[in-house]
């Protein structure tokens, strides 16, 4: 029997409008009857709005509205009736039809960085509406492709790689469909359908919202107590201790959840450019957005890699669930816990991507220094035209990435390096960007980086035309892009050198303006400075941080290092000796006076030129002063900087005293440094400040 569909209320509304009588009646009549789809008798198929792995809602017949979910309706039609119908459809349906379908305003969703989530709530309700018949039909005739969740079909045997999360992680292969490395237009439908917070930018760069935590949780950092990793470990506030028990609760923890979801997904990828020392990562995850992330981030392995694929380290991320806070040892419901004899890391109470990226860093902190001799850095790198390779230590937001982004100079990697015998090679397959103030002009490398396959984390975007607005610092200070190190034009790919470093450049920023913009240091002066890592912690890189504050941090990377200080500290002082590097100072920070007394951070144009001059070996050649207290080399003058903004006392304007703001902070370096005086040689201790 023939039968007429209508699309929704609104479309039923519209028509009957222009019908005679009788089938007015008819049409109004629609809805009042709810069987199942058997045969000829009417039926129902909804479409909701559903978030992740819910179930699509069932609202009543009589409770729709134009904003309620959409519902297609079919009922059969009496002969008598379809005899009388069919001209009128005939017009209906022709071009020159005289139906008028009023239009539908969009709903205004308001400024994103009002009401940020309400947003998500409205552009949820517009656009994420999927109808469960329609979907069953799409993955049966049209996604053939078993990547989109429309087309797994669990249970139909299995692969290798299912098997292993079967056999390791008891992940339940029958009831979830597991999405092994899918492709990038795979993970954008999947994080747009089913995550709120997730948009298409103009750029084509994906956005993503990771909830409350919008920065690290170094407080939540766990390290497993055991008996092969136990004696290396550096305990303290850093590496907090957690016993294997609480590790089993926190690991099967993860697993339930994921177990419960509908779709996890399995990004593999390596970490290490040089075949000799890399290691095999695998992610398994709930959120599109973080396997997107770790695809951007960890090395890309070719399809025939991913044949013979057998993992080193396995990540259970199950962020979107909390830990227990009443499990032993724990101080919230986040828990970032790492296992290096079970080779394992489990994330519960925080979506923050790059506790991911942190953690594998971690690993590489451990692995790499204890069983292969090989120098870990949170450090970028480039190269030259001449094969000179420089390395840019620092934590976040000191201008790693920034400098290290140089339109003259080849990119080896952004952010974790590590130092062999042969030269650096890049840990990452990608980059992660800070884009608070980003801008085409200032940042073109990184800028142009952010297109179809990047990940922005955070941003503000306008509603309408999608465009990013990098200054927006509403939803957080920490607004970052994950994106492929190919996405820069000059990026060398492998990412490795065979050339050692010639330049040491340890990256600072001052927020009390009284450290040189530029120093030339000593062996013992870097060894000095390595271990203090002295910096303004950026806002917004940890959970809390909204203004800039005075840290030190060992090595530049306290929150990932596994073992102590002066281990990295001893091995950066021979490669630096053995390969005679030239190590250099590079505030990045405020000239003139503090961050609240009035400086200006030093302008990136004089930071490039200061850096032009170290690569052309300008710098090597002009005359340099003492500076007091800290005994530091500085330059007279520098092609394309100011002269009076070398020397800190020259171009201070602060109200208050100069010598007394260098002397407390000679006093906090020292304070720091006595931490790890017991294990450093004489010659060390005298190249710190000296206090007048």
């Amino acid at each position: 029997m023939d039968r007429i569909v209508y699309p929704c209320p609104v479309l039923l509304w519209c028509i009957r409008a222009e019908l005679p009588e009788p089938l007015r009646a008819h049409i109004s009549d629609l809805g009042t009857s709810r069987t199942t789809p058997r045969g000829n008798s009417a039926c129902v198929s909804t479409v909701s709005t559903f978030h992740d792995n819910q179930q699509p809602l069932q609202p009543s017949a009589r409770s729709l509205a134009p904003t309620s979910s959409v519902e297609l309706w079919r009922r059969p039609i009496s002969p008598k009736i379809q005899t009388s119908l069919r001209p009128e459809i005939a017009a209906i349906m022709a071009p020159a039809g005289n139906i008028h379908i009023p239009p539908v305003s969009p709903v205004d969703p308001g400024p994103l960085y009002t009401d940020f989530f309400q947003q998500q709530v409205a552009k949820q309700r517009n656009n994420n509406y999927h109808s469960t018949s329609l979907r069953n039909m799409v993955a049966a005739s049209v996604n053939r492709t078993a990547l989109h969740p429309g087309g797994v079909q669990p249970g139909k045997g299995h692969t290798e790689l299912e098997e292993e999360l079967h056999e390791h992680a008891h992940i339940d292969y029958d009831r979830v469909a597991i999405i092994a490395n899918p492709a990038v237009p795979a993970l954008y439908e999947d994080a747009l359908v089913y995550e709120t917070g997730t948009a298409i930018t103009s750029s084509g760069a994906l956005t993503a919202y990771s909830g409350a935590k919008t920065g690290r949780s170094p407080s939540d950092k766990r390290i497993v107590k055991e008996e092969s990793s136990e004696n290396e470990i550096w305990w303290g506030p850093v590496n907090k201790p957690m016993t294997p028990d609480v590790w089993r609760i926190n690991r099967e923890r993860a697993v339930d959840y994921l177990n419960t979801r509908n779709r996890i997904y399995v990004i593999d990828g390596f970490a290490g450019w040089d075949e000799r020392y890399r290691i095999s990562v695998r992610v398994v995850c709930a959120r599109a957005y973080h396997a997107l992330f770790m695809r951007n981030m960890l090395i890309r392995p070719s399809q025939e890699e991913l044949k013979h694929f057998h993992p080193d380290y396995v990540i259970y991320n199950a962020g979107s669930f909390p830990a227990n806070r009443f499990t032993e040892g724990m101080t919230s419901a986040t828990s970032v816990a790492i296992n290096f004899a079970e080779k394992e890391m489990v994330i519960l109470g925080t979506e923050y991507a790059g506790e991911m990226k942190k953690g594998v860093f971690t690993v590489l902190f451990y692995e790499m220094p204890v069983k292969h001799n090989v120098l870990t850095l949170h450090s970028s790198a480039n190269e030259g035209e001449n094969g000179d390779v420089t390395v840019f230590f620092g934590l976040s937001g000191t201008g790693k990435t920034t400098l290290s982004a140089d339109p003259k100079r080849a990119l080896i990697g952004d952010d974790e390096h590590c130092w062999t015998d042969r030269g650096v090679f890049n840990i990452e397959g990608g980059c992660y960007a800070k884009c608070i103030g980003l801008s085409a002009e200032k940042e073109p490398d990184i800028f142009n980086a952010i297109r179809f396959g990047s990940v922005l984390e955070n941003v503000v975007f306008d509603p309408i035309s999608r465009v990013v607005d990098y200054d927006d610092c509403t939803l957080t200070e920490n607004t970052r892009c994950a994106y492929p190190i190919e996405y820069i034009e000059n990026a060398k790919i492998p990412c490795l050198s065979e050339k050692h470093p010639s330049n040491i450049i340890l990256l600072t920023c001052d927020a009390r303006g009284v450290l040189p913009p530029i120093s030339k240091l000593t062996t013992e002066q870097t060894m000095f400075h390595f271990i203090s890592g002295y910096t303004s912690k950026m806002a917004g890189t940890e959970d809390g941080v909204t203004e800039p504050q005075a840290t030190f941090s060992s090595c530049f990377a306290q929150p990932f290092l596994a073992l102590h200080p002066m281990r990295y500290a001893t091995m950066l002082a021979e490669k630096i000796s053995q390969h005679k590097a030239n190590a250099w100072l590079l505030n990045t920070g405020w000239v003139g006076a503090g961050a609240t007394t009035g400086g200006k951070r030093c302008p990136l144009k004089y930071t490039r030129a200061i850096l032009d001059a170290i690569h052309n070996g300008s710098l090597n050649e002009v005359e340099y002063e003492t500076y007091e207290v800290f005994n530091l080399h500085v330059p007279k003058s520098c092609p394309g900087v100011p002269s009076e903004l070398l020397n800190p006392r020259n171009s201070w304007t602060a109200t208050t005293n100069f010598k007394d703001e260098v002397n407390k902070l000679a006093v906090l370096f020292n304070e720091n440094f006595a931490k790890y005086a017991d294990q450093a040689t004489k010659e060390v201790i005298a190249a710190g400040p000296v206090p007048q």
